[in-house]
């Protein structure tokens, strides 16, 4: 019984636009890495689809992890008198992540629009399965959130996966409102 708290702009009408994903390799990664969004050509690209709903989703590139591109800015609100929540999703298509070990990438709140210091990470299949795993301790300095595959409770079949989908729950949220930046989305660990 959540209700997903949209906001009323323009920008809200935008929200099921794609946003840019790239498979291009990022720093500090393995050459085993699967890059699934760095979200570094700023522009949309074919490939895999994402949309924001009820938190907009915006390039930044000054607030980026790394020397070049962008990395997505996440600004959510879930300050509401009733349950609430909101996302930002990304398409995999049928993707195979059972090879890795875990997915991983770049997190740092906003200082001045304030941030939550905990938000859930989802993972779902075709077969309608969906696993998720607390990211905790976000501060204003980036740090990386590596998510053990094994610990993505209620889905058992990684070699279809649909969507990644980052949750901000008002139940759950440090901060109700606030923005964090998101960089270089990966599954690790590639299994020998």
């Amino acid at each position: 019984m959540f209700k997903k708290n949209i906001c009323i702009t323009v920008t809200a009408l935008l929200l099921t636009a794609f946003t840019p994903i790239s498979y291009s390799a990022a720093m500090n990664s393995s050459p085993d890495d699967l890059i699934i969004a760095d979200f570094n050509t700023g522009s949309l690209d074919k490939g895999l689809s994402s949309n924001a709903v009820g938190c907009k989703g915006s390039f930044d590139s000054a607030n980026r992890h790394g020397d070049a591109g962008f990395a997505m800015k996440l600004k959510y609100s879930v300050d509401s008198k009733t349950p609430a929540y909101n996302e930002y999703r990304i398409a995999l298509p049928n993707l195979d992540a059972s090879k890795y070990n875990s997915v991983s990438f770049w997190v740092k709140g906003n200082p001045k629009e304030g941030h939550t210091t905990i938000f859930k990470v989802m993972l779902e299949n075709a077969a309608g399965q969906i696993g998720h795993y607390y990211v905790t301790n976000v501060s204003d300095q980036w740090q990386e959130a590596v998510m053990p595959l094994s610990e993505f409770k209620g889905i058992t079949d990684l070699s279809n996966l649909t969507s990644l989908v980052i949750v901000f729950e008002d139940k759950i949220v440090s901060d109700k409102t606030g923005a964090i930046y998101i960089d270089d989305i990966r599954f690790t660990g590639k299994k020998r």
